[in-house]
């Protein structure tokens, strides 16, 4: 539904607020799976304009439902409040040159601002959802990396079978989701004997033999259907410089937007992670995170498509500008995976995503609101 004038006058009054909102999320830590300071922040804000049945769950997401009963079938909005960086001291926000910056200004903090300023119109107003929906607003948990998706699990799990569309709030103005990323994640260790480098020299090294997992990785031939990938984050091992290292891991992944890119990946990964295993060598692969890819049937993907235009629409009426569209690994994946329809764009201009020189541009904040607020009353009365 377009905008109406209070709605629009709402988004006119509320700038300050909403801005001061942002740089007060910016600053609370909020790595993966420990997000309980933003957690009950975004409680207690949300409890202050008059909600009625806010509550948290296991996952450490904070639920605003409005107009859900007890089985009727509900639309989810959500924003994810976890950030990539493991601060647990408060994070540093400054602002130069027209931005705000922040570790985690716009992945996903102001986003989850446009949210939650979008929910306090909706409960202030008192408004209804339409068609017997029921809406759920979602401060969702464990979006990055380690988090393994388990906000979004959760929802999923809790209101199974009852879930009709699914929007995530997440990244920037210029995109939106049109095609899920799968992913697999694993942590891999090595171990042997190790010894003295000196005394003990020829003994199989711990380190060296991971090395030679990591060449055998990036020596994988990608496929070319769809876009696969493969990646070595993080790699660890040893002692010290004299000793043979007895133990070394590393974390690795692949993704696909493909389902055969990913079937074709695991089979790649299985084979060298066996070809290694050899006598004097122990190697134990532990899966850390899986994120499933899409299996939408044909009215889901309608029903997805039109999701995406509507989404593109609504951010070119605000901006003046077409945003393209693009594969990710989002909360998403988890509804798409089971048949639900879903979507995920964001409502900023900014740079650095995963770096600690993140920034959002200050003036595109108005129109995430905009995007925002006009996306969920698209279910309201």
């Amino acid at each position: 539904m377009a905008l109406t004038q209070k709605a629009q006058d709402y988004l006119s009054c509320c700038g300050e607020e909403a801005y001061q909102l942002l740089k007060t999320l910016a600053a609370i830590p909020s790595p993966s799976n420990h997000e309980e300071q933003r957690m009950e922040f975004c409680r207690e804000w949300l409890a202050s304009c008059g909600v009625e049945g806010v509550y948290t769950d296991g996952a450490l997401n904070v639920v605003c439902p409005v107009g859900v009963a007890e089985s009727n079938p509900v639309v989810v909005f959500c924003a994810h409040t976890d950030v990539v960086f493991p601060d647990t001291g408060p994070l540093p926000v400054r602002e130069h040159a027209g931005r705000l910056w922040a570790p985690g200004a716009g992945d996903d903090t102001a986003n989850l601002a446009a949210l939650m300023i979008a929910a306090k119109y909706i409960l202030r107003e008192r408004l209804t959802p339409k068609d017997g929906l029921g809406v759920l607003l979602v401060c969702i948990s464990g979006e990055e990396g380690m988090g393994n998706l388990k906000g979004s699990r959760k929802i999923c799990e809790d209101y199974q079978g009852r879930i009709q569309a699914f929007c995530s709030f997440d990244g920037p103005l210029t995109h939106v989701m049109n095609r899920s990323v799968g992913s697999r994640r694993f942590r891999v260790l090595v171990s042997t004997k190790g010894g003295h480098s000196f005394m003990d020299f020829g003994r199989l090294n711990a380190v060296a033999r991971l090395a030679e997992i990591v060449t055998d990785l990036y020596r994988i031939r990608i496929p070319g259907f769809g876009k696969t990938t493969c990646n070595v984050g993080t790699i660890s091992g040893g002692t010290s410089v004299n000793t043979i290292a007895q133990n070394a891991e590393m974390l690795c992944e692949y993704r696909s937007d493909d389902p055969r890119g990913i079937r074709y990946m695991e089979d790649q990964f299985d084979k060298i992670f066996s070809a290694h295993q050899k006598e004097g060598v122990k190697i134990r692969v532990e899966v850390v995170g899986d994120r499933p890819g899409e299996n939408l049937g044909p009215a889901a993907e309608a029903k997805r498509e039109r999701m995406v235009q509507r989404a593109a629409d609504l951010i070119e009426q605000a901006t003046g500008k077409r945003p393209g569209t693009a594969s990710s690994s989002c909360d998403c994946n988890i509804p798409l995976s089971q048949g639900i329809p879903s979507v995920c764009y964001g409502t900023y201009y900014g740079d650095g995503a995963h770096t600690r020189e993140e920034y959002v541009e200050i003036d595109s904040l108005p129109l995430g609101y905009r995007v925002a607020l006009e996306s969920i009353l698209d279910y309201f009365s």
